[in-house]
């Protein structure tokens, strides 16, 4: 089946499940709305003060609550389909839902111990970033997002539902449908995912459970074949200008990949404590429970897999420099899956005037498997003609670790004047004997123009081993077998917030021995040496009536860019003005900019879902504009964007984010999000 005709046909299954799944949503969301027990109404003779609705996520592996917004907010709604948008400096393949990688340092995610899933991190959920929510009454927001038009259109299409059962009973679930088309030949990508999701928070027992499904397939062009065609593209048309994105040649005409996987996660406890009498209005008291201690059980699953395939043998030995096992083309599949369970007991900050901190231990037993696929060349067998030397490893097909942690977290998060928090784990068994994870922060709160001075200290150390398949690989194109030693990274900094003038302040170095990158060859290698990395980072915030510049500049230096390279500066800029049109419409009308000085960004390799270094092409220096218009109105909210708007007349053609990767040229685009609730 030819890749197009593959993503067409999955295309029309998964919208078909997405309907469906929608449809069920907005008739459970009606159909709750409707039957609401009469105690939400309020029974007493007194009025039931409506709680604010409100989000929350777990910290891991011991699930502690914090609160987070609501998907509500008017300001940059536009930006959720904008690839580049994810940060002030993004390199990305172009297309919604495809690759992409995060250029500011201190903002990139942990290293994934299955790497391809690293790609997809800007696109993906999970467990760190699981939703639960407390409504009370049921909620349910829609929204879609178009951009383009015909064979280049673009499509997102999300919902999420959660009702409240009772005060402590909450369940839910969403799905999200991504369908991009591609600006440029055999880029066309889809994503499917859906996640259920469901809580339960009493006094002394307390759980909360979530599961998540996603699937990602994307066609892979490998990149355009001459970069003047966006740079020059007189230079290589006989003399004509104008650009038609569809017919640039590209590298690869036949080639996906496609990543699909699974998390599982559930996290409960039992609360030992007491309960107190707590004064209201002066006229009344309640019982309060007051937890004294928690036994704490967390299980984590997670699995997924890998496919790359190019049904081009032709393309298969021009574009990639080795092809060992097949000159046919490739079809190859790498899996991996990981199972955790983590015991812990805690005991409470202030449940007594004595208890002046929070403090917990706990450990945590970890199976994981990888599967890829078999090297069926044994050694010294005549090869056929064409095919590249053979490296002489023996790497097994499946692999399974175990793995245990011991660890300890200590906190003091209620006050101002002094919080902190501190967590630290050690690895006791192999494959991770002698790994060391310690982080934490100190933080004050000071009282300054009616308003809080927010200053935090932060620090981590950490001495990891690095995952298996970058110690062992067998590929169609790559094979290695490494001994990589610990990844020892140490960083320290701080920040100052200060929200009366809209100040951010952040600033940080950090020190990396044995950083792992892959070279020119898309080889992983290992640094020994020191590598030191300064960042800081400036938030500000301006406004004059219904004028607003939100501005955000990062510095970024790097002591070995041959081996880590990263933009020196980078610029965000959002100029709008911002006004009410009725009280209950508001708008948001501006233009943004995101801009970051030219370096030796890495390149993408598509059979690996990974960059790069390269030493040949520079890139950025080339400012990015959109301009836009957001409306609030109740509870809906609309956006029209042109992005891109500066192509062809600002900042002249580099407009690559990745050598031979152009960015999406400019394009229409149109989203609407609908929050329904009783």
């Amino acid at each position: 089946m030819r890749p197009l005709l593959f993503l067409h046909y999955l295309c029309n299954r998964m919208k078909c499940k997405a309907i469906a799944i929608l449809w069920a949503f907005m008739g459970f969301a009606a159909l709750a709305q409707t039957n609401q027990p009469a105690t939400l109404q309020g029974d007493s003779e007194e009025p039931e003060v409506k709680p604010i609705p409100y989000a929350w996520r777990n910290t891991l592996p011991l699930g502690e609550r914090y609160r987070v917004p609501l998907d509500t907010l008017l300001l940059n709604f536009y930006e959720k389909d904008i690839p580049i948008a994810y940060s002030p400096s993004y390199a990305t393949t172009g297309n919604i839902g495809a690759a992409g990688f995060n250029n500011i340092y201190f903002e990139r995610p942990e290293n994934d111990l299955f790497f391809f899933k690293e790609a997809f991190y800007h696109w993906m959920r999970s467990p760190s970033n699981f939703e639960w929510y407390n409504t009370r009454l049921p909620f349910t927001q829609v929204a879609y997002h178009s951009g383009g038009s015909g064979e280049t259109g673009q499509d997102d299409l999300s919902a999420t539902f959660s009702a409240n059962i009772n005060k402590q009973i909450e369940v839910g679930g969403g799905i999200n449908l991504v369908t991009g088309r591609g600006q440029y030949t055999n880029q066309a990508d889809q994503e499917f995912s859906y996640r259920l999701f469901g809580s339960y928070i009493g006094d002394r027992y307390q759980i909360q459970i979530a599961f998540n499904n996603y699937n990602f397939v994307t066609q892979e062009n490998g990149g355009i074949t001459d970069d003047n065609y966006i740079l020059d593209p007189a230079s290589v048309q006989g003399g004509e200008s104008s650009i038609n994105e569809k017919s640039i040649p590209v590298n690869l005409s036949s080639a996906y990949n496609r990543l699909r996987g699974r998390d599982l996660y559930l996290t409960h406890r039992y609360n030992l404590g007491f309960y107190t009498e707590e004064t209201v209005n002066d006229t009344s008291t309640i019982e309060k429970f007051v937890p004294v201690s928690s036994i704490i059980h967390t299980l984590t699953y997670e699995d997924a897999h890998h496919r790359f395939v190019n049904e081009s043998g032709q393309e298969d030995t021009t574009f990639f420099k080795n092809t060992y096992l097949t000159l046919g083309g490739t079809n190859e599949i790498s899996g991996y899956w990981a199972l955790s369970n983590t015991i812990g007991l805690s005991l409470h900050e202030g449940f007594s005037k004595y208890a002046k901190m929070g403090i917990a231990a706990y450990a945590t037993y970890q199976v994981r498997s990888y599967t890829q696929i078999t090297d069926t060349i044994a050694p010294g067998t005549q090869l056929a003609p064409n095919l590249a030397a053979h490296p002489d490893y023996d790497i097994a097909q499946h692999t399974t670790e175990h793995a245990l942690w011991v660890g300890g977290q200590l906190w003091k998060r209620q006050g101002s004047w002094l919080t902190y928090e501190a967590d630290g784990k050690v690895g006791l068994t192999a494959p991770v004997l002698g790994d060391i994870d310690i982080s934490g922060n100190i933080g004050t709160a000071i009282p300054l123009w009616n308003d809080t001075l927010s200053i935090r200290a932060y620090a981590l150390f950490k001495n990891s081993e690095p995952s298996r398949l970058l110690k062992e690989y067998v590929s169609n194109h790559f094979i290695w077998k490494n001994d990589f030693g610990k990844i020892r990274r140490l960083r320290v900094g701080g920040e100052i917030s200060f929200p009366k003038t809209g100040t951010y302040i952040n600033a940080g170095v950090e020190n990396v021995q044995n950083y792992i990158y892959f070279d020119a060859d898309c080889m992983p290698r290992q640094e020994s040496g020191n590598i030191q990395v300064i960042s800081a980072t400036l938030r500000q915030k301006f406004a004059a009536g219904i004028f607003h510049l939100d501005a955000e500049g990062i510095y970024q230096f790097t002591s070995n860019p041959d081996v880590l390279p990263l933009p020196q500066f980078s610029v965000y800029g959002n100029l709008y003005i911002m006004f009410p049109i009725v009280k209950v419409m508001h708008v948001q009308l501006g233009v943004d900019c995101r801009w970051y000085t030219a370096f030796k960004a890495p390149a993408y390799q598509p059979a690996l879902l990974t960059r790069y270094n390269q030493n040949e092409i520079e890139i950025g220096n080339y400012p990015f504009m959109n301009a836009y218009v957001n409306i609030k109105l109740k509870k809906a909210r609309f956006y029209a964007l042109y992005s891109h708007m500066n192509q062809g007349w600002l900042g002249g053609n580099n407009y690559f984010s990745i050598p031979h990767y152009p960015l999406n040229p400019a394009i229409f685009q149109f989203g609407v999000a609908v929050d329904f609730a009783n």
